[in-house]
């Protein structure tokens, strides 16, 4: 099953659209459904390599309560597609790490967060520190930094998560290809995800090839 995401951000808030379709052959692609709540924590259990079948059903082997017990016996459980499951874990790794270089956006003093049209790509020098690049979503350690911490930062282009600070210390990978024109990022968390980006021009993006797995023994083999 192979997906492709268009990652737009929001006129008026600091949150990403995500449009994410599928094929079975890439060529015939379909629209999945937007990843809500629901579907995040029906899958949180579902755990293994995907069929590669949109129709496939999985049992969720989750009880609560003796009245649902009850109820599971009877019925065997709920049934989860794994299409929900797939937009689930596109939903999981997009959040933890769809990132962009520092600038590429920024925030108004009103708050929406555009495109920065000024921006012209990260130096050689920046694009090889790991705090040049940010989570695109919505931040969490950086609101539980000191106003001392956040002394030295610009409001309007460091509003966002920096990659430096990412749990397990180490998760991330950097490295200079074709004699240091290209810059590319890899998480070790989730194996299959690699990010871009030229120095010096606008050109970045990422892309995720994997199996959908996290791999939750990093910190261990760090």
């Amino acid at each position: 099953m192979t997906t492709l995401q268009r990652l737009d951000p929001a006129p008026s808030e600091r949150r990403v659209s995500v449009e994410a379709v599928a094929s079975l052959n890439c060529v015939e692609w379909s629209l999945l459904p937007p990843a809500t709540e629901e579907m995040i924590t029906q899958t949180a259990g579902l755990k293994g390599r995907f069929q590669g079948d949109p129709s496939y059903e999985y049992d969720s082997t989750e009880k609560k309560g003796e009245e649902n017990e009850r109820i599971y016996e009877e019925e065997g459980g709920p049934m989860i597609k794994e299409e929900i499951r797939l937009v689930a874990m596109i939903d999981q790794i997009d959040k933890a790490v769809g990132i962009v270089p520092r600038g590429a956006f920024v925030k108004t003093p009103l708050g929406p967060v555009h495109e920065n049209r000024n921006f012209e790509g990260l130096s050689l020098t920046e694009a090889k520190k790991l705090n040049s690049y940010f989570h695109f979503t919505e931040p969490v350690n950086l609101k539980n930094r000191t106003l001392l911490q956040k002394a030295d930062l610009d409001p309007s282009i460091d509003f966002l998560d920096s990659l430096e600070h990412d749990i397990p210390k180490g998760s991330w990978s950097i490295q200079l290809e074709r004699g240091g024109s290209l810059v590319v990022l890899r998480s070790l968390l989730w194996p299959g995800l690699t990010f871009y980006h030229v120095p010096m021009t606008k050109q970045y993006g990422y892309i995720y090839l994997g199996t959908g797995e996290k791999n939750i023994d990093l910190p261990f083999m760090l």
